[in-house]
């Protein structure tokens, strides 16, 4: 049993994108076929369904391919009209992106596919808002209960919800029923490795696990200073806080998963931010050439985890 598990992070998304083409690269395999699970998060999520999703004639986007995503839509993404910046009083009274430019994105790269069709399994974390619950697109669950398939963009839709950044998705079964309101994953598992591992230990495999490949977006450099938070009350405190529970939940997992797994079984490729902006928006030209700088350097100083991981994918 291999599982891959992708970080939310927003455009820091083409990050785990350009590491996972060189495995691609690597291994001459697609990725939905190097593992059993992925699971994903926000921009995670979004690369779960993108790398499972059959096409036409059975073919799958290859990693690289996927790197587009970011590199062309995400300016089309992340992009705030004057007229939106002032209906939203520059995100403070309402979402800060109109959802246009993401729809369609998802739509070009997913169509009308469904969740119970993905290559390989794949978990998909969102949080329902009215019923105040995590919530998960599944694709197992998917094959034998009509009530939990969706279809790709409208999970990757979900999970990218980012709370200030896009508004809630309203979401249906692909045959009818309830809608149910959902935002993000990241607000409990910006970091989804963990909900894989469950997910395969409630299925009876625990012991199968050969590998955990579980693959960050970069992390948060900017420190909040005591002398200068001391002071803050709900209005300083709420754009911060959203980074800090992202960042401490996805540290908390990355804690409990090299407890509970053996080294040889856990692959853990995170990295700091030097060049690059740790904002999940910043779409500029300049911040995703750093972004694959970024990635590049990765790549480079954890080159024997990378060779460690490729090398478990081609046994």
């Amino acid at each position: 049993m291999r599982i891959l598990a992708i970080d939310g992070g927003g455009i820091r998304g083409l990050i785990p994108a350009i590491v996972l083409a060189e495995v691609e690269q690597r291994t001459g395999r697609a990725i939905a076929d190097c593992f059993d699970l992925i699971a994903g998060t926000s921009t995670g999520g979004i690369l779960a369904c993108a790398l499972t999703r059959p096409g036409p004639d059975g073919s799958l986007y290859t990693a690289e391919k996927l790197t587009g995503l970011y590199e062309s839509e995400g300016p089309k993404i992340f992009h705030r009209s004057l007229l939106k910046r002032i209906e939203s009083v520059d995100g403070n009274i309402d979402e800060r992106y109109d959802d246009t430019g993401l729809n369609t994105a998802l739509r070009d790269y997913l169509g009308d596919e469904r969740i119970s069709r993905a290559r390989t399994d794949i978990l998909v974390t969102a949080y329902d808002i009215e019923r105040r619950a995590a919530w998960f697109f599944r694709s197992s669950a998917a094959r034998t209960d009509p009530t939990r398939e969706f279809t790709m963009a409208d999970a990757a839709r979900a999970t990218s919800a980012a709370p200030t950044y896009f508004e809630p998705a309203l979401v249906r079964p692909v045959g009818g029923g309830e809608p149910s309101a959902l935002v993000d994953g990241g607000v409990f598992a910006v970091n989804p490795a963990m909900c894989a591992l469950a997910e395969v230990a409630h299925a009876g495999r625990r012991d199968e696990i050969e590998l955990l490949a579980s693959l960050g977006t970069g992390s948060h450099t900017r420190p909040l200073r005591y002398a200068d938070v001391r002071g803050w009350g709900r209005l300083e405190w709420a754009a911060p806080i959203i980074d800090v529970v992202f960042d401490g939940v996805a540290d908390t997992t990355e804690f409990e998963l090299g407890q509970l797994l053996a080294p040889a079984a856990y692959v853990r490729l995170q990295t700091e931010l030097k060049v690059a902006s740790d904002n999940l928006d910043d779409a500029s030209s300049d911040n995703l050439r750093r972004l694959r700088i970024e990635a590049e350097r990765l790549l480079r100083e954890r080159s024997a985890d990378v060779d460690r991981l490729v090398a478990a994918l081609s046994a």
